[in-house]
């Protein structure tokens, strides 16, 4: 690979006369942009100088807990952003679990304890890992276990399959959430703190995540979770993150207080190195002045004249042009087209300059594929591995093994520092021991209470012994539950406790006491019932549902879906005793409504009550007969 060099001086004290290099590092060196580096050298990190021998592992995790630090795992670590925060509020990471090997190198090298390669899809290694665990007391297993959410075509099609025996009920194979679970009730910590991004752990109305805490609220821990903006934490970018903490130490779990001003991209950025139309270096000579609180604090207390992994990509020329055009505020679809490379109408934001006085947009893992959404605010070129790190509040002395490539996705990947050490913080042991009640048990068995008693009224609003398949399918095709209740009872009552649906059952219904709407539907659903041999009605009837039908014919049939709307968003900000301004935010109103509704047999009554009691009765029935349980709370507890 031909790459033209220019050397500072201390470079050229390291060439020999010849212009070889002496001591075959690539130290001070910058590449410049004549001609394109393809990939950079690996970088191999040692282990942490503190590290106990495997031997007497158990002897130090003793040794750490008699200094009064508690004992914290994680898993599906990463590079060990979470841990690292973890360890910033008073705990020590004494393993840490991956199946990535640049992570793993990176995590041992950084930290004190184990970085331990487990492929946690085996439930053999599972296991052995938890015999490992047991023995050493830990007081918080922390991670981020991916929480794929399945389609409610998924769903729907696994229930199927169970239910024709073609797959077990319990995958013998697991999903790598249930191995972080069995982990979590195995080893007994104190407390549970997990991770994830908003998308994999809110999709598929937080199917998953439910499953998690009704998993973690039978096993005795209280839970709470909610999305984070990481900027309220000291993190200078946009960035949310789901969070969820349990304990089951008396205490009702608390949240950091979030800050009210913004760090920003120059708060993280700026007292670093201007590279001069280079890529940078491994190694650079750090001449700066840290001038932010922030800055300083990544900096740390050392004196080196040392900035490490301040290196980016090569920059096209055509790609620099485009660059010296924008300004923060510049559009992908702005730039002359001879410049654009990618359509403008689906990638109207492919590149953007960062502004030096704002937010950094999120740094996800895509960074390691390429930059463009993260060109430095002044100069011509994207982030080095360093800028991003910094923006990822990653301490300057934080090192990450592997290619250049390597670095950025581990960067990409990870939990902000500063967002866990806030959290892990909330979670710390007690001083003193607390019996709290949480509201949430009583509110839900309440929501239960109060569809019951509806259902002995108005069957065809809530699942149960008597709504059908084909119950079910008229009550969602009709919109039954917006029709008078005289009139929905008389449609409905030939269908109470009726299997198949039949052109018979339907010959009682007055289409000219219906809406047009419903008209045309009942006059396709007879249709399709003509044939007496029809036994494919049930997929006719699926098909033909909309988006909200297909949600309550699920919902009906028992199934744990999550329906928001205005009115369910006040009786959620009502019950959850949420900001008013929280009506509008649907993605915290979902995560919100998940907890009321949870998981489990009785998951679809207490979403239909939510949707059909109103904020008069929800205030009185629900809200009122909690709430001397919330007073007895403290003030700035939230369950």
């Amino acid at each position: 690979m031909s790459v033209r060099r220019t050397y500072t001086l201390r470079e050229r004290q390291l060439c020999s006369p010849g212009g070889e290099r002496l001591d075959g590092k690539e130290r001070w060196g910058l590449a410049t942009y004549a001609v394109k580096l393809e990939r950079s050298a690996p970088l191999t990190l040692p282990r942490h100088p503190e590290a106990p021998e495997e031997e007497s592992f158990e002897e130090w995790c003793a040794r750490e807990k008699a200094t009064g630090r508690p004992l914290a795992v994680d898993l599906f670590s990463g590079a060990g952003g979470l841990g690292a925060g973890v360890e910033a509020a008073g705990w020590t990471v004494v393993a840490a679990v991956d199946h990535d090997r640049a992570a793993l190198e990176t995590h041992q090298s950084n930290f004190r304890g184990l970085a331990l390669d487990v492929d946690m899809s085996d439930q053999d290694q599972v296991a052995a890992l938890i015999e490992r665990l047991q023995p050493l007391g830990i007081d918080l297993v922390a991670g981020g276990p991916p929480c794929q959410p399945f389609s409610r075509a998924g769903r729907a099609k696994i229930r199927s399959l169970i239910n024709e025996g073609v797959r077990e009920e319990e995958d013998a194979r697991k999903e790598l959430w249930r191995s972080f679970i069995d982990v979590v009730l195995a080893v007994a910590p104190r407390a549970v703190l997990m991770e994830n991004v908003p998308d994999m752990a809110i999709g598929d109305d937080l199917t998953v995540i439910r499953e998690i805490a009704m998993l973690l609220e039978e096993s005795g821990y209280i839970v709470d979770y909610r999305l984070l903006d990481a900027w309220r934490y000291g993190v200078p970018q946009h960035r949310k993150r789901f969070i969820l903490q349990a304990r089951n130490d008396g205490a009702l779990p608390v949240w950091p207080e979030p800050a009210t001003t913004r760090p920003t991209v120059r708060d993280a950025i700026a007292d670093l190195p201007t590279l001069n139309d280079t890529t940078g270096a491994r190694e650079l000579r750090y001449t700066g002045e840290p001038s932010s609180a922030l800055a300083k604090a990544l900096r740390g207390d050392g004196q080196s004249d040392v900035i490490h992994d301040h290196m980016t990509r090569p920059v096209r020329d055509d790609d620099r042009e485009a660059f010296e055009l924008m300004t923060s505020s510049t559009l992908y679809s702005d730039l002359p087209e001879r410049l654009r490379r990618y359509r403008s109408d689906t990638f109207n934001d492919k590149y953007k300059r960062l502004d030096w006085d704002d937010l950094s947009r999120t740094i996800t893992a895509h960074i390691a594929k390429d930059g463009y959404w993260y060109i430095h605010p002044a100069e011509h070129r994207t982030l080095t591995v360093r800028e991003a790190a910094r923006i990822q509040t990653f301490a300057d002395d934080f090192r990450f093994a592997g290619t250049r490539s390597d670095a950025f996705r581990q960067i990409g990947n990870a939990v902000p520092p500063s967002l866990g050490k806030y959290v892990a913080e909330a979670i710390l042991p007690l001083d003193l021991p607390r019996t709290e009640a949480p509201r949430l048990p009583a509110m839900r068995e309440l929501l239960v209470q109060w569809a019951k008693e509806q259902r002995a009224v108005k069957w065809w609003c809530y699942p149960g012994p008597d709504m059908t398949q084909a119950a079910a399918a008229v009550a969602s095709l009709l919109d039954v539950h917006r029709m008078p209740t005289a009139a929905a009872e008389t449609l409905m009552t030939p269908l109470r406790g009726v299997e198949k649906l039949s052109l018979d059952l339907l010959q009682h219904i007055d289409v000219h006491t219906l809406s047009a709407t419903r008209k045309r539907t009942l006059r396709a659903l007879r249709e399709c019932l003509r044939d007496e041999d029809n036994k494919d009605w049930p997929e006719h009837v699926e098909s033909a549902l909309g988006e909200a039908q297909g949600r309550l014919y699920s919902l009906l049939r028992g199934s744990d879906e999550l329906v928001v709307n205005g009115h369910v968003s006040k009786i959620v900000v009502l019950l959850m005793d949420l900001p008013d301004d929280h009506t509008g935010l649907r993605t915290d109103i979902k995560v919100a409504l998940a907890q009321l509704v949870s998981s489990g047999d009785e998951a679809s009554l207490r979403m239909c009550a939510i949707r059909g009691i109103t904020v008069a009765e929800a205030r009185a029935r629900i809200a009122s007969n909690v709430l001397s349980v919330r007073d007895a709370a403290p003030e700035e507890s939230a369950s």
